[in-house]
């Protein structure tokens, strides 16, 4: 399974949130249809354009809950203090993908930042 986190400043437009999924996978050398699912944190669940952005794709969208985040936080290679501020982690888009792809999921490299979204790729730890 592969999922790709997002993070995103309020008010983001679908097109920056499928721009960002695209730029994190071509730096993987991964096309769009490698994706399994796309995942947020549950501050992000008002923010309609990753929604959108899903639906596009069709795939479904997987909001983590605060304590699953968390408990993902500690496997994260990004660090904003911002993040870390508002919503409780050092990057939502990397702990979102690594905890909705389960237990042993590990990010494929650091979040990609686009203006004002930032997307992590994640594979489940039974994929490679």
């Amino acid at each position: 399974m592969m999922i790709a986190g997002i993070g995103s400043r309020k008010g983001v437009g679908v097109q920056d949130i499928l721009a960002a999924i695209e730029t994190a996978l071509e730096a993987q050398g991964l096309a769009m249809t490698a994706l399994s699912a796309l995942a947020t944190a549950s501050p992000k669940q008002d923010e309609q354009a990753i929604f959108s952005a899903g639906r596009e794709l069709a795939l479904p969208v997987i909001v983590v809950e605060d304590d699953e985040l968390k408990a993902a936080s500690s496997r994260v290679i990004s660090h904003s203090s911002l993040s870390q501020e508002r919503a409780g982690t050092p990057s939502v888009s990397e702990a979102s993908a690594l905890a909705a792809a389960g237990k042993g999921a590990k990010l494929l490299g650091p979040r990609t930042v686009l203006g004002p979204v930032t997307c992590a790729i994640a594979i489940s730890g039974d994929a490679a």
